[in-house]
């Protein structure tokens, strides 16, 4: 008997009704569903609980042994379907001679060198993925080469909420709301120092400040 293929990367959406599989992509999960394939043995299993339902008595007692019957799905007529569901869904995928992961035909195979997209990525795509990774790092570069700051007062400090009315300044001098001065700035009569409003006496040359 062969190994049994797709062991590890596929859904088993069988149930007493029937039989059907789902199988992925080992690389980017793509996936494939088998045809669903009905079972005899539970078709036999709805009609004992059918006849049990309506008749109880005797074919009630039947209705019971449903369960048995349900068990045997798990048996052969189950394994027939999935290695059957197996050969249904392998045309959508290929085996990686070198990784040995199942992989989609249509997006993770490289027909050219056949193999996977992992283990020999498709040369076009690469390329196309290198030039704008490096367009990105460019711009990046150019931008920090620019004064993105020069307008900007960096110096000075800065107040996120105005004092008075408590709204947000947004960045600006005077309050959008109420208009009081974010940064008032005063200027000592006799050396030009600037300072701010409140100040007493200049910080740099002692003056005393007139208010």
């Amino acid at each position: 008997m062969s190994l049994i293929q797709f062991t590890r990367n596929y859904h088993d959406h069988s149930t007493d009704r029937g039989y059907q599989f789902e199988f992925f992509c080992d690389r980017c999960g793509n996936g494939f569903t088998s045809e669903f394939k009905a079972s005899a043995t539970g078709i036999a299993a709805s009609a004992l609980r059918a006849a049990g339902g309506l008749f109880g008595g005797i074919l009630g007692s039947a209705g019971s042994s449903a369960y048995e019957i349900e068990r045997a799905i798990q048996g052969p007529a189950h394994d027939q379907a999935y290695r059957a569901a197996i050969e249904e869904a392998k045309p959508n995928f290929r085996q990686c001679p070198k990784c040995a992961k199942w992989v989609c035909k249509a997006t993770c195979w490289n027909q050219k060198r056949s193999l996977c997209n992992d283990c020999a990525p498709d040369v076009d795509t690469e390329l196309a993925a290198a030039q704008a990774q490096v367009t990105v790092e460019q711009i990046r570069e150019k931008v920090r080469q620019q004064d993105l700051t020069k307008d900007i007062d960096v110096t000075s400090e800065a107040v996120a909420y105005c004092p008075a009315c408590g709204a947000h300044t947004q960045g600006a001098k005077f309050c959008p709301e109420c208009g009081k001065a974010l940064r008032p700035k005063n200027e000592c009569s006799k050396c030009g120092t600037k300072f701010e409003a409140g100040t007493k006496f200049c910080p740099e040359c002692g003056n005393k400040v007139m208010t």
